[in-house]
């Protein structure tokens, strides 16, 4: 490493490298391509930012292609790195990160992430040009303005928050930023890093590394560092803020909490609660923030993580928890679990098991009642910690090395699990004893009804043959719709993504009661509507 590089290190009081680190930065130093898995609080951004400062120090001119003026009179830069992030707050980061790591040397600089209140500035920043440019990579960013930034001269690309920026519809973005003026990948190196890495990311991601490309994964891939002491609490919805009041008077006085919500309102009214009950700076710090704080950010000091709304999805809690316990220190997380979370109850349950956490009785009754009716999602989409190149190996369940194109799995605990079922099978019977005497939409699964079937004032007659269905929601099981006199199928009867499926046999709908009327007649509901065909 550059001696520079080395004394800025120094200065940051790092002491010795991260695994991820440890491995990225010779990896990029040689000028190979790389698809970094680690944990989050891993250290990812230093293992980028590192070999990037040390080339262009090296190599001096020789890294940086002169400028050139337009024919409109602009002068053109040509930056030798350009770093992609999702959020305009983790770009900020990475900007701050390498001035801190090019202090006192002849590197710029410089950050693009749009916006009404310092865009010009941002702009007027890039007419100086630089070395290092951090951006997110939105519509009105990108191309960049003519005249100003060209990428002809990039020979370092990084995408952090990769699956992120994937997921985030930035997809269309990125390729075009690559295909416009930067060189091809056989002439550039391009990393990516993430806390997670999904096989469909994978294949994607292929599109913009070299084919021999390293891939790294350390630890286990998708899941939580054991640093972090979790705990998962089953409340109601309205004992929430009693439950964090009651966590919050237990802090030391130095010890930062960071709490998590779903939604802005919530986040305002949560901080405004807290402010009448005088938490206040200097006293209990606490921070109330959105999803927006939960991936990348590294904020400092924070010794407990409160999910106050539980996420939707799995990888999201673990980027959330892993603002705290970050480097090698220990934190806390705790989270409310109530009703509506039940869906995550299967994950999160095994992602404790997998960190030798207890998971408590009430969240492995869920995820036993969830597996037994095919709820939750599957665990292969959750991990990412396999390399997914034909002929490239996985190192096993228990991590190892596979040099036929370079995979390292840095694990001594199995980083993939898989749990496997056959394909839905409907019973000629329902469980409640109604006989599927039902036929199915073609397009959203709804049940229709045999012609001349007479509705009572709830919708439908529970003494009929007709069982009607419904797609499922996101939220509560099947049998947890209130009743309404319903006549209710079996889960084994349930599609991945709602309706049923008829199978062979069923019998046909038979001839309409006596006195019944018809379609055409259309009887009142009690909401004064009729069937509509």
């Amino acid at each position: 490493m550059h001696e520079w590089v080395q004394q800025n290190v120094d200065k940051s009081g790092y002491k010795k490298p991260t695994p991820v680190q440890k491995y990225s930065i010779p990896t990029l130093l040689g000028n190979r391509d790389l698809m970094s898995c680690a944990q989050t609080g891993s250290g990812k951004t230093a293992a980028f930012l590192l070999p990037i400062i040390h080339h262009i120090l090296v190599n001096g001119p020789e890294a940086i292609r002169p400028s050139s003026m337009s024919n409109s009179g602009r002068r053109t830069f040509y930056p030798a790195a350009l770093v992609l992030a999702p959020t305009r707050e983790l770009a900020i980061q990475i900007h701050k990160e390498a001035a801190k790591f090019s202090y006192r040397t002849n590197i710029i600089t410089a950050i693009l992430y749009g916006g009404r209140e310092n865009y010009r500035e941002q702009i007027n920043r890039l007419r100086g040009g630089c070395h290092i440019l951090i951006a997110t990579p939105g519509k009105k960013l990108f191309p960049f303005s003519p005249g100003y930034i060209g990428l002809a001269g990039c020979r370092y690309l990084v995408l952090d928050e990769a699956d992120r920026m994937l997921d985030m519809g930035f997809e269309p973005q990125i390729r075009k930023i690559v295909s416009q003026g930067m060189p091809p990948k056989s002439e550039r190196t391009t990393a990516m890093f993430s806390a997670t890495f999904p096989k469909q990311i994978q294949t994607l991601a292929q599109d913009f590394l070299k084919p021999n490309y390293v891939f790294l994964a350390v630890g286990r891939v998708g899941s939580t560092s054991e640093n972090i002491d979790q705990q998962v609490l089953l409340v109601e919805e309205f004992d929430k803020r009693k439950m964090l009041m009651n966590i919050l008077s237990r802090e030391e006085n130095d010890s930062l909490v960071l709490v998590f919500v779903e939604t802005k309102r919530g986040a305002n009214e949560l901080a405004y609660a807290l402010q009448r009950q005088q938490i206040k700076n200097g006293t209990n710090p606490v921070l109330v923030a959105t999803a927006v704080a939960a991936r990348g950010l590294d904020i400092p000091n924070v010794r407990h993580v409160v999910n106050y709304d539980l996420p939707g999805d799995i990888d999201e809690y673990v980027h959330r928890i892993g603002r705290t316990g970050r480097c090698g220190n220990t934190g806390r997380a705790t989270s409310f679990f109530t009703e509506k979370n039940r869906a995550l109850a299967r994950d999160l349950s095994q992602l404790l098991s997998e960190a030798n956490k207890e998971v408590p009785d009430f969240l492995l009754r869920m995820a036993a009642e969830g597996r037994s009716q095919g709820n939750g999602r599957s665990v292969n989409r959750r991990f990412g910690g396999s390399d997914q190149r034909r002929g490239g190996g996985t190192g096993g369940n228990r991590g190892g090395f596979t040099y036929v194109h370079c995979t390292f799995h840095l694990s001594s605990r199995p980083s993939r699990w898989c749990f496997c079922s056959g394909p839905p099978v409907v019973p000629p019977a329902m469980q409640n004893g109604f006989t599927p005497n039902f036929t199915v939409g073609a397009m959203n699964g709804f049940a229709q009804p045999p012609r001349g079937y007479p509705p009572q004032q709830n919708g439908f007659s529970p003494q009929s043959r007709f069982p009607p269905s419904f797609p499922r929601g996101a939220g509560a099981p099947f049998n947890s719709v209130p009743p309404v006199g319903f006549g209710q199928p079996g889960f084994s009867a349930m599609m991945a993504r709602g309706g049923f499926q008829p199978a062979n046999g069923f019998v046909p709908p038979g001839p309409p009661p006596p006195g019944a009327p018809s379609f055409q007649q259309q009887p009142p509901f009690a909401n004064g509507r009729g069937f509509e065909l």
